[in-house]
């Protein structure tokens, strides 16, 4: 990990060694934790933040859904994301925002404990290693099941549901694969550990839809707007595993991995190699997050502005 100096723990901006937690925080023990993964570009405008309230919007709705009771409100929260990017001096960064249920009572009930806020930002490049974005992702479909909207809620960005996409990704790595592929319970296509997926076929794109169990990701809403505007229409529908076999392309998506392409499931290789619509899907990403699609300017929140 690219260590930064400062974090945003609750209001307080502090040394990054000096930002801790008690051992019997609830979160550390139970799971009660939600978060977001944002990403902040430098651009001729300055470092901008892209899609900054949409991701404010979804930590708070994670809250929500875990009735946790946030001390902060979204403008609150969006100019601490800016206060610790600036505190860190970063022109280029991963973020990450996290609530927790903290310090209180032990036990599997949470609501006796207050709910703490921290965000830490540090340089973190390609997220699935060096080459990814260029030359694909050898991935496997895991023996693990996504988890199921029955179980717990996929639209909540909570960290117990990494645990599932935990064991998935050992699981790949072990096999020796970049990345797992998540099934859900019906037996389809679902997610990555951390990214959408998405398929083309004869020049059609299409991605699982959110009852498939997916967390409905904003770079996953991004390209599927970006693909319209290259004339490439979007189609949520279920994607069975024969399918990505047989597909033209894949790629994921997610902040940390932004548009990253798919070489091989399960020792298949994916298509004939070439990738055009991701590649396109790639550019267009590229020029939004960097400033260069006035189109879009209103998803990125320059760290200097008001």
């Amino acid at each position: 990990m690219d260590k930064a100096t400062k974090i945003w723990l609750n209001g307080d901006i502090v040394d990054w060694d000096a930002a801790k937690i008690h051992l019997l925080t609830h979160g550390l023990h139970y799971g009660t934790a939600v978060f977001e993964g944002i990403r902040c570009y430098r651009t001729d405008g300055g470092p901008a933040i892209f899609r900054l309230y949409d991701h404010v919007w979804r930590l708070i709705n994670s809250a929500k859904i875990y009735l946790m009771e946030l001390r902060y409100n979204a403008d609150e929260i969006a100019e601490a994301i800016k206060s610790t990017v600036r505190a860190n001096r970063s022109d280029e960064c991963y973020i990450r925002p996290i609530a927790y249920y903290g310090y209180g009572e032990m036990g599997v009930n949470p609501l006796p404990n207050k709910v703490d806020l921290a965000i830490a930002a540090w340089r973190w490049g390609a997220y699935l290693g060096e080459g990814a974005l260029e030359k694909g992702v050898r991935c496997m479909v895991s023996s693990w099941r996504r988890i199921s909207p029955l179980t717990l809620p996929p639209q909540a960005k909570s960290s117990a549901n990494y645990a599932n996409s935990a064991l998935a990704k050992i699981e790949a790595i072990k096999a020796g694969y970049d990345e797992a592929i998540l099934l859900n319970v019906n037996g389809m296509v679902s997610e990555a550990t951390g990214e959408n997926v998405f398929r083309v076929k004869r020049g059609a794109l299409s991605t699982p839809p959110a009852s498939a169990g997916v967390l409905r990701g904003i770079t996953r809403d991004t390209v599927i707007q970006l693909a319209a505007e290259i004339g490439v229409e979007c189609r949520r529908i279920d994607i069975s595993r024969e399918e990505l076999y047989t597909s033209d392309e894949l790629f994921l998506s997610g902040t940390a991995a932004e548009i990253t392409p798919i070489s091989e499931v399960d020792g298949r290789k994916v298509g004939n190699g070439a990738f055009p619509i991701t590649r396109k899907l790639q550019a267009a990403y590229e020029n939004a997050v960097r400033g260069r699609n006035s189109n879009h300017s209103q998803w990125l929140t320059y760290v200097e502005g008001d």
